[in-house]
This record gives C-alpha cells, sequence and structure tokens, in this order.
C-alpha cells in the first residue's frame, strides 16, 4: 500500500513539473496581450538574461529592427517622414481622440517635448476618427505641441501592426527600435527610456 501511495505522489509530481514547464514556456501573443490590457502598461517582455538585443541592419517591428519609414500629412498639410528624423530620438506614438488611456498619457507626452530633445510624432488614427475638426479640437484643448501626423487610411497602423491603443516606439538615432509599449506611459516612464537610448 506505502509503494502505491509514493508512486502515486511521484507521478503527481512529474505531472505537475511538466504542467508547469509547458505553461511558462508560452509567450503570449500581441492579440493576448492587447485582450489583457486595462490602465497599466504592458511593454515587450525582455530579453533572457537581460542582454540588450543586437541591432539589425533589416527592418521590421521588433527592438533592435529599423523601424519601416512612412510618410504622412499634418493639419497644417505639412508632410512628415519618419527617415527625416536620422540621427534625433523619436517617440512614435499611435493614438485616437476617442481613447481615454491616450488622452491621458497626452500631457505627458508634451511635458516630454517640453523638456527633453526627443521629437514626438503622435501619429492620428485618423481612420477610426468621426472628421478633421474633433481631432483638432483635441488637440487645440490639450495645447499640444509636438508634431501629430495624420493615418487617414489606417496604412500606417496596419504597417506597424498596431493592436492596442496607444501604442508606443521609441527609436534611437540610428532609427532602430529600442524600446515598444502597448498601453499608456507616465512622463517618468517615457523620460527612463528615453534616457537610455544612444
Amino acid at each position: 500500500m506505502k509503494k502505491i501511495i509514493i508512486i502515486v505522489i511521484l507521478a503527481g509530481m512529474l505531472g505537475f513539473t511538466v504542467y508547469k514547464f509547458v505553461a511558462d514556456s508560452k509567450e503570449p501573443t500581441l492579440e493576448e496581450q492587447a485582450d489583457s490590457i486595462s490602465d497599466n502598461t504592458i511593454v515587450s517582455p525582455p530579453k533572457e538574461g537581460g542582454e540588450e538585443e543586437a541591432k539589425s541592419d533589416g527592418e521590421g517591428l521588433d527592438k533592435g529592427q529599423i523601424a519601416p519609414d512612412f510618410e504622412l500629412s499634418t493639419l497644417d498639410g505639412e508632410t512628415v517622414k519618419l527617415s527625416d528624423f536620422r540621427g534625433q530620438k523619436v517617440l512614435l506614438n499611435f493614438w485616437a481622440t476617442w481613447c481615454p488611456p491616450c488622452r491621458k498619457e497626452m500631457p505627458d507626452m508634451e511635458k516630454l517635448h517640453n523638456n527633453t530633445d526627443v521629437k514626438i510624432l503622435a501619429v492620428n488614427l485618423t481612420g477610426t476618427e468621426s472628421g478633421l475638426d474633433e481631432v483638432k479640437s483635441f488637440i487645440d484643448e490639450l495645447e499640444l505641441t509636438f508634431t501629430v501626423p495624420l493615418d487617414e487610411e489606417s496604412e500606417i497602423a496596419n504597417q506597424y501592426e498596431v493592436v492596442a491603443y496607444p501604442t508606443t516606439y521609441m527609436i534611437d538615432p540610428d532609427g532602430h527600435i529600442h524600446f515598444k509599449s502597448l498601453g499608456a506611459l507616465t512622463y517618468e516612464r517615457m523620460k527612463q527610456e528615453v534616457e537610455k537610448m544612444e
């Protein structure tokens, strides 16, 4: 009888170990991360061992890759191209007026714009808005002075695989993605990530 109990206990421990290993090794997808977003920030998971990911000459959306170039217009008709900002630190943010976390982080983005040398490109998801007047009113109400390109056809949001609002990419002076986040960021977190960029 004692042997049977020991075998059952050992089998249970082995089963639990296998279950725990499989559950811990599953990486969440972007969709799963987006579904879990509330008011908290969700950032890309750190690489094993806390090592910085090597920079790549290839274009892509992962940390270390070159951010895909794009060209959009602002409310004033000014043309904005991401590659024109090479040599500068860039905070690329995707937002909409109807998004409460976007509204919450905008004052912190304005503060970052005024207190650092980072260039902010706050891409409005214009294709999801009821009209340009709403976007202009939002910018005027919050007294935003950073650049707001308009993504009228959602092409750039699709190119950057935006699945949550807001989504932020921090791009270093060489054009590589340094950091990405799904969800609102605080001023302190933005500043911390900007300071880490070379």
